[in-house]
């Protein structure tokens, strides 16, 4: 399927974006592979580096973004496939998250894969070419307690795609929206995993982060099943919108559109209620 696209990776060192980046160097593709931290992702890359094309961004700096895009192009000639891949998960139940620590999971999730959008929209346009790929979960269908902040998120990351998905069609671009169950990497990990600072007896946070860290590496996803996914549905001519990947997040998904029309059923007389009355 070598195909030499180019490929534009947040979060490439790590978990599901550097097992797509992995995938797609394997395949014969380019990758532009941002992160934080480029050594860390030399350290993981052995084959195919003429074809990798690391730099360091900090993806909620708008400079760092536009220089990232300008930079990869300089070197590649073009983008074909853009993956934002880097997101930021926080427990702690509304009450208890701060202000600051609310905005830094819409920042990371929400502002700058817009920001990001909106830099590389101009050069997919003049190619009137272009694949964005944007992560969403499958939290971003239904809410969980202790995650409010990561649901909105990841719930903005959908109604956004979707708009963008009718915005950028008259230029031969395609948007899908990836909503990934649980998937086997650090994500759940406790090492890693953010928490509210402030913490209210009465909720049992402590509980709750027992709970979601308890998952670690039992998860039912494989990530390189999952970039192998991202391969294919790059080469289709017309690629979903809506991705849910693993079978927790097919089901679950399925399960939350089918209470949410028993509700809108259980309550159509008052939602038609308030119409005027025709004459």
């Amino acid at each position: 399927m070598s195909t030499q696209k180019v490929w534009f990776i947040t979060g490439a060192s790590k978990g599901m974006g550097l097992e797509i980046t992995k995938a797609v160097l394997n395949d014969g593709g380019n990758v532009i592979a941002t992160t934080r931290n480029t050594e860390l992702l030399l350290e993981q890359i052995i084959d195919h580096k003429d074809h990798l094309f690391p730099v360091e961004l900090d993806i909620t700096n708008e400079g760092d973004i536009e220089n990232a895009i300008s930079k990869g192009i300089e070197k590649f000639d073009r983008i074909d496939v853009v993956v934002n891949n880097a997101g930021y998960n926080l427990l702690g139940n509304i009450e208890e998250l701060s202000d600051s620590e609310f905005r830094k999971t819409m920042n990371v999730n929400v502002f700058a894969m817009a920001s990001i959008i909106r830099n590389v929209l101009p050069h997919l346009r003049r190619q009137n070419s272009g694949h964005i790929i944007n992560t969403s979960s499958m939290m971003g269908y239904m809410g969980y307690a202790g995650n409010g902040s990561y649901n909105a998120s990841k719930f903005a990351v959908i109604g956004l795609s979707e708009a963008l998905a009718q915005e950028v069609a008259p230029f031969g671009i395609k948007v899908t929206i990836l909503a990934p169950g649980t998937f086997r990497t650090n994500f759940m990990n406790e090492e890693t995993l953010n928490v509210a600072q402030y913490k209210i007896d009465e909720y049992k946070l402590e509980k709750q982060v027992e709970q979601f860290t308890g998952f670690d590496g039992q998860q039912l996803g494989d990530p390189k099943k999952l970039a192998e996914v991202l391969l294919q549905i790059t080469e289709m001519s017309n690629p979903p919108l809506h991705l849910p990947l693993g079978s927790d997040s097919y089901y679950a998904i399925l399960e939350v559109r089918k209470k949410e029309r028993e509700e809108m059923e259980q309550w159509k007389d008052l939602s038609l209620s308030t119409d005027f009355k025709q004459a």
